[in-house]
């Protein structure tokens, strides 16, 4: 594993770099929890602005560590994790508010991917809702949550910063052990050790 320039990273940046995926993934976590529910959040603009210049920061910080190919895989890691960190913080951010709507209207909408290896066909299931002052206006889930004419209890921001969700919608275990997953194969990618390739004995 060598730098851009061609020379190999000493241990100091491969601890540099494991450290700089820990860093990334405090701030990025913490700045969108904040943004999403702070009582002094900044504007949607600033929110993703900046936190678009953390990601972008972080990726270049690391393969400048790294370097190689382990620095260019762990940085690509490194951002999808980050981006996986703003989903959780979205999925646990506050939703103050409960609200018991009716079903007006249900449409199921499937996604079919063609080709070999392709993920398999989603299901999609819009839920469009009468609720008390017209707020939440619509539902989506992988999952049919109430027939048309059913109710449904939905939690909700009344800053709209973030999306609705069912009031019984369980612990966002996905996007928790994806982000671990890929910041914790970053974080390897930055401090393996490469093998030295020793040269021919004269």
């Amino acid at each position: 594993m060598v730098h851009m320039d061609g020379t190999e990273p000493g241990t100091g940046s491969r601890v540099a770099g494991a450290a700089l995926v820990v860093t990334a993934s405090v701030v990025v976590y913490g700045w969108a929890r904040w943004c999403l529910s702070g009582t002094s959040a900044p504007s949607m603009t600033v929110a993703v602005g900046f936190g678009a210049v953390l990601v972008v920061g972080a990726g270049v910080g690391y393969l400048r560590l790294v370097g190689g190919s382990a620095g260019v895989f762990g940085a690509i890691l490194l951002a999808l994790g980050l981006l996986t960190a703003v989903a959780l913080a979205d999925r646990t951010a506050a939703r103050g508010e409960v609200a018991d709507c009716v079903v007006s209207e249900l449409h199921e909408k499937t996604d079919v991917s063609l080709g070999e290896g392709e993920p398999p066909p989603r299901t999609v299931y819009r839920h469009v809702l009468s609720c008390p002052g017209g707020y939440p206006s619509e539902l989506k889930d992988d999952r049919q949550l109430a027939p048309k004419g059913g109710r449904i209890r939905v939690a909700y921001d009344p800053g709209r910063r973030v999306s609705p969700e069912p009031e019984d919608a369980g612990p966002p275990w996905a996007p928790l052990l994806l982000a671990l997953g890929l910041l914790g194969g970053s974080t390897a990618l930055a401090a393996h050790r490469p093998t030295r390739q020793e040269g021919p004995r004269p």
